[in-house]
């Protein structure tokens, strides 16, 4: 059963019950857009809810630092910005099975690069299960140990704030404690499972 949205007031939805959402017409796409809005449920299709989260566009970072003498990394495009300026805090949630991050939490601090339109190839290395994801790619490293990759259009000193379940992921807080920027560095955005660019857009005569 779905339910109809009535009206918005102060960042709130109310929801109708015993509403059933408008299914899609035949003939309804015109020029790949949809007319009419059609929700579903996807309990039995988890794969449709992987694919409808891929929709989201979202940047990439790096999550690096150097671990017992190791650089270790961790590839995120949940990296979310702007949580709390006082602290200054950011976010990324990484999944329980993950490999990397075991060894990258054990860091006293921890660097992230949000890479830029230049790192497409770099992003798909850094983010394999090659012995040495960091081949051919140029970085610094700070004397606490945190890990960055150069040509990147912002970087973020970090440290572990704290970390919540969250389902299948944990969510983690990394506290800021110092950044950069490269204004003029494009950023790599990840959508439907690809990696784009931003394309401004033109104005209109």
């Amino acid at each position: 059963m779905g339910a109809r949205i009535s009206g918005i007031a102060a960042g709130v939805v109310v929801f109708l019950p015993g509403w059933e959402p408008p299914r899609l017409a035949r003939g309804a796409r015109r020029a790949g857009r949809v007319d009419v809005m059609e929700l579903v449920d996807f309990e039995d299709d988890p794969a449709r809810l992987r694919s409808t989260f891929a929709l989201f566009p979202s940047g990439v970072a790096a999550l690096s630092a150097v671990v017992e003498g190791r650089p270790t990394v961790l590839v995120a495009s949940s990296f979310q910005v702007g949580i709390s300026a006082d602290p200054p805090l950011v976010l990324f949630a990484v999944q329980r099975t993950s490999r990397s991050w075991p060894v990258l939490r054990r860091a006293g601090r921890i660097g992230v690069s949000v890479l830029g339109e230049v790192h497409d190839a770099a992003a798909r290395q850094l983010a394999s299960r090659a012995d040495d994801r960091f081949r051919g790619i140029p970085t610094t490293t700070l004397p606490n140990g945190a890990h960055f990759v150069q040509g990147a259009p912002v970087w973020f000193d970090t440290s572990v704030h704290g970390e919540f379940p969250a389902g299948d992921h944990d969510v983690v807080l990394l506290r800021v404690h110092a950044l950069g920027t490269d204004p003029g560095a494009e950023p790599l955005v990840f959508q439907s499972s690809t990696f784009r660019s931003l394309v401004p857009r033109q104005p209109v005569a």
